[in-house]
């Protein structure tokens, strides 16, 4: 079919139309995100949703401008599992067990992470499927769940339990914030020991202390805990805010006092356009020819981004997640690598020698090393920009610039790229500090939201937004491409984690600015201790739960009883390895060629 190009189009999905239907807490993002797209609907916006369940049915669907129909449907999972909304998707992923670990045992997460992340994916399987049909491919319906959305959440940690080696450093209760002597909470960001070590000399840690803390502060993105020395706690409590933040600032370390949803609140009611998680524009190279457009004309045989190219170069998750995606959709993806390879692919524990958490994003990718230090390679991986659709990074600010790699630089070899930035902060706070998903879940609010009222606030060592804006990362470059495709125009895309944790807390910011209490009631998704582990109460269902004892019988025993009251519950998982046979999930683990733990890919298009 002929592209649905227009010249007027200045947002992807400018001209289309949608509807949908189905769990509140998913349509609410897919509907947002279309929305802010460019698509419109006769429905009025969705109001904050506190529960929804499997029984919500229906999907999404866009349609207008040439296109035919592309409708993706989104569900907590499949009837059969028992899953029905956040909290059991939550519980039987091991997103419970992975969000606990700082704690000693599960916790929920008081965010609707796993419905928030299924309605980006959700988008992502829209664009991607107008886009194979703009480049020639037949129509296609696409489907998503929460429960693969969760898989798909904790993969790095579930790869970590197939490994031929053991964690890198303990896994026990313990970790950040910390806590100064008139009571600010904050949290240190670091990735030089020799910082770490001379902040704390400073505070006057014992050295012993200081020493021991290092190894579970450099692991704790991979182990989501931290278990320090009390020792360090102790000597962050004996000084005030204002000696801590100066012992940071003289020797190279940052800390950030942890922000009231309320603060980010305000901020985004006074931010032009901060409502979108990420946002395109237009190459100014000018309008392509159709020599260098490059747009195959032939339908793809493969998934619906088969034939197109993706170069990464990404560091940690971020970036290699959202390449990752994009490479299930049917992208060749190559990695830029500094020479020598990647780092990060020995970091422990291993499968055949390489690290399992680094085969969860990286898996299936090709790889080329490049020094960006040298001339020579910069204008080698300008060549290869020139014959791809589209260059990926997240390189710390201003770097690509430096380097002469910005947008513009590659725009003159390649007119038709996509050039994508995934940041911390997008540039839209001023004094912001390291823009890692930790320090980015201090400054807005995320600490508070995904903790109950009565408990102190504490970012998630899960990495919450490392993961989320990787999606939001894949999403851009999908709407990206699908605008070069409608408007024959090269574009730039930016995604940040800032994006992501606005994304993540939109309806408690959407509380706050009402003048209401931001946080969810005490107790909220709290599982409850069995004879012989945990289960989790549906959430419309948490209160009438709570009446029934049940810390002497046996999870089966237990869910058994609920049952017969008519209660929605499920068992949580506490040892991500059980998910290799857990029914709930029959034959959705695999493994790679290595051996690690692999989940299966979050959409299904048909």
């Amino acid at each position: 079919m002929a592209s649905p190009a227009t010249t007027q189009t200045v947002r992807p999905l400018d001209t289309l139309r949608f509807d949908t239907s189905g769990p509140p807490q998913i349509t609410s993002v897919i509907a947002d995100h279309l929305r802010l797209l460019g698509a419109r609907t006769d429905r009025p916006a969705h109001g904050d949703a506190s529960t929804g369940t499997a029984t919500d049915t229906g999907g999404t669907t866009l349609t207008g401008c040439g296109f035919e129909p592309a409708h993706a449907s989104a569900t907590w999972a499949d009837p059969l599992s028992g899953l029905v909304d956040e909290a059991t998707v939550q519980a039987a992923t091991g997103i419970m067990a992975v969000h606990g670990r700082r704690d000693g045992g599960p916790r929920g997460l008081a965010v609707d992470y796993a419905a928030t992340a299924t309605g980006v994916l959700a988008v992502q399987g829209l664009l991607a499927a107008l886009v194979g049909q703009a480049r020639g491919g037949a129509a296609r319906a696409v489907s998503t769940s929460a429960d693969r959305a969760g898989l798909l959440a904790v993969s790095q940690y579930l790869a970590a339990t197939g490994a031929d080696e053991g964690e890198a450093a303990e896994l026990a209760p313990g970790g950040p914030p910390f806590t100064s002597a008139d009571g600010v909470l904050f949290e240190l960001e670091t990735l030089d020991p020799g910082a770490w070590a001379a902040f704390w000399k400073a505070l006057e840690a014992p050295p012993e202390a200081l020493r021991a803390g290092w190894r579970p502060f450099q692991f704790r993105y991979a182990t989501a805990c931290a278990p320090f020395p009390a020792a360090l706690h102790l000597t962050a409590r004996s000084h005030p805010w204002e000696r801590i933040r100066r012992a940071a600032a003289a020797y190279g370390t940052e800390v950030c006092a942890l922000h009231p949803l309320a603060q980010r609140a305000a901020e985004r009611a006074a931010e032009r356009d901060g409502a979108a998680p990420w946002s395109l524009s237009r190459s100014a190279t000018g309008r392509l020819t159709a020599r260098s457009a490059r747009l195959p004309g032939a339908a793809p045989s493969g998934g619906p981004l088969a034939g197109l190219t993706v170069l990464e170069a990404g560091r940690r998750i971020q970036a290699p997640l959202a390449a990752h995606l994009l490479g299930l959709l049917g992208a060749d993806v190559i990695r830029i690598e500094p020479p020598g390879g990647d780092p990060l692919r020995g970091m422990p524990p291993a499968c055949s020698g390489i690290s399992a958490r680094w085969l969860a994003l990286n898996r299936g990718k090709q790889a080329v090393e490049i020094d960006i230090k040298r001339e020579a390679d910069r204008r080698r991986l300008r060549e290869l920009a020139a014959g791809a659709d589209v260059f990926l990074h997240n390189w710390a600010p201003g770097k690509a610039a430096e380097l002469g790699l910005d947008s513009g630089d590659l725009a003159r070899v390649n007119p038709a790229l996509v050039y994508a930035y995934t940041s911390g902060w997008a540039d839209r706070i001023e004094d912001a500090p390291m823009g890692t998903d930790f320090m980015v879940q201090a400054r807005t609010g995320v600490g508070e939201a995904v903790r109950p009222e009565g408990e102190a606030p504490a970012p998630s060592l899960m990495t919450l937004l490392d993961v989320l804006g990787g999606l939001l990362g894949a999403e851009a470059v999908l709407a990206g491409l699908l605008l070069r495709e409608r408007s024959g125009h090269g574009v730039r895309v930016d995604s940040s984690l800032l994006g992501a944790a606005d994304t993540l807390t939109a309806p408690a910011l959407r509380r706050a600015a009402r003048g209401q209490n931001p946080r969810r009631p005490a107790g909220f998704r709290l599982p409850r201790p069995t004879a012989d582990g945990w289960l989790a109460p549906a959430d419309a269902d948490a209160r009438a739960v709570a009446d029934h004892d049940l810390g002497g019988l046996s999870t089966t025993e237990a869910l058994a009883r609920l049952h017969e009251h008519g209660l929605t519950a499920t068992a949580v998982t506490t040892e991500l390895s059980d998910l290799h046979h857990d029914p709930r999930f029959p034959g959705s683990i695999s493994r790679d060629a290595h051996g690690a733990p692999a989940v299966p890919d979050p959409w299904s298009f048909v």
